[in-house]
Parts: C-alpha cells; structure tokens; sequence
C-alpha cells in the first residue's frame, strides 16, 4: 500500500513538471515572436539610404567666357561623367578651339577638335544625402587640327636699321595629331537640385606630337600652348546637371 502511494506521487511529480515545461516553452516563443516583430517595425520604420547614380552632362565656362576678351581665341568644352561605382566615376571632355598666337617673330593660328577619357576618384565622405565632390583623376587625350603660318620676321642680330618687318607666309598644314596624358584634380559643388558647379587643373604631358615640316606645334587644342616641351597645364570651370537613373541601397560596414 505505501509503494503504491510513493507511485501514484512520482507520477503526479512528473506530470506537473511536464506541463510547466510545456508552459515555460510556450511563454519563450511567444516573447521571441513579439521581440521579432517589434525588431522588424523598427526596421521597417528606419528609411533605407540610397545613392543616385547616373550621368552629369556640363559646358566648360572658361573656354565658353573667354572668346569674349581675347580677341585670339575662340573655343567650347563639353564634359561629361557617369558614377561606376560609390567612389570612380568615368569622364570625358569634348571640344573644339581656335587659338592665333601672335609672337615677336611670327604670327600663327591653330584650330581642331579634341577628345579625353578616363576615371575620377571621389576622396570626400559625403554627410547623409550630400553629393559633393573633391576628385583625383587621369585622362588620355587626342586632338586632330591644322596650323597655319601667317607671317614671319627673318631674325636680325645687329638691328642697326631697325627690325624687318613682317613676311606673308599664308602656309597651311593640315593632317596633325597629338596624344597625352594628364592628371586631374578638381571639385564639383552641388548648388541646386541636379545642378553642379566645379573647377579643375590638368597637369599634361605629350606622348605623340605630329609636327609640320619646317614648322612647329606652337598650340595644341585641347594641350595647350607648347612652349614648355612636352609639358602642359590646363584650367576648367564647368557648370553641369545630373541626370540621375538609377539608385542603389546603401551597404552600412
């Protein structure tokens, strides 16, 4: 009788254990549905990040600007960049000059077209929806164009009777080329919605020079003027608009 009742204990023990697992079990699910649920409201509350991507399409001011004080030059630049990835965005220039170069010795004037690609590299960490620019890059340029030999003093080391005066030449020579490279360093500012203002500097070096018999490359659209060899500097001032395609989310590390 009393093994009987030691029985009938050990079975009510292991049956109230049982159910408080059950119980215990049921109540932690419960709290972990409710934990995720909350976890995704807030997720779901936090705006996902997403940067623009697209192409900024622009005119160069300086070249635009300056045909209207130097009487010498004439020139347009159309630059151009499309956003690759979060940091390199691929660019291009395009553009047309006339340049007379009017020398002690001799008066010249050069006219063509020309061509940069390359890459840009934004070093600026850009705050929230901030899309602003501070950029190193290279570009390979090439500039078709023709030179033409107005006139010419014939050198005189005893000007006893004056200097002579200047020689009609009226030479043209056609067919020239030139390739270089050069880098890049600039900014672009966003001003307004989709509007961009910017500035940069070429630092340039010739790689081909294809020069006219008897003469020489004294102005290279697109290089510059080529006093200095085979090294050269350029300046630009764009305005430019962004014309966004695509957005991607932002990937937080």
């Amino acid at each position: 009788m009393k093994m009987k009742h030691i029985l009938n204990y050990f079975s009510s023990l292991c049956f109230f254990m049982v159910i408080s697992l059950v119980q215990a079990q049921e109540k932690s699910t419960v709290k972990t549905n409710i934990e995720t649920v909350a976890q995704e409201q807030v997720e779901d509350s936090i705006p996902v990040k997403k940067d623009r991507y697209g192409l900024r399409v622009g005119v160069d001011l300086y070249k635009l600007t300056r045909g209207f004080y130097d009487k010498n030059y004439k020139g347009i630049e159309l630059t151009g960049d499309f956003r690759w990835n979060k940091k390199y965005f691929l660019a291009a220039e395009l553009g047309n000059e006339n340049k007379t170069t009017e020398d002690e010795r001799l008066t010249s004037n050069s006219k063509g077209s020309y061509l940069k690609v390359g890459f840009d590299y934004n070093m600026y960490e850009n705050w929230l929806d901030m899309e602003n620019i501070i950029s190193i890059g290279l570009r390979y340029g090439l500039s078709s164009f023709s030179q033409e030999l107005n006139g010419y003093k014939i050198y005189n080391p005893h000007p006893y009777w004056g200097e002579s005066s200047l020689i009609p030449a009226n030479k043209q020579f056609n067919g020239l080329s030139a390739s270089w490279l050069e880098v890049v360093t600039g900014m672009k500012a966003k001003m307004f919605n989709n509007v961009f203002v910017g500035f940069s500097v070429q630092l340039k070096t010739l790689i081909t020079n294809k020069k006219p018999d008897g003469f020489d490359n004294l102005y290279i659209p697109g290089f510059n003027r080529t006093y200095n060899g085979s090294f050269g500097i350029g300046f630009n001032y764009s305005v430019t608009y962004f014309i966004p395609l695509y957005k991607k989310k932002v990937i937080i590390k």
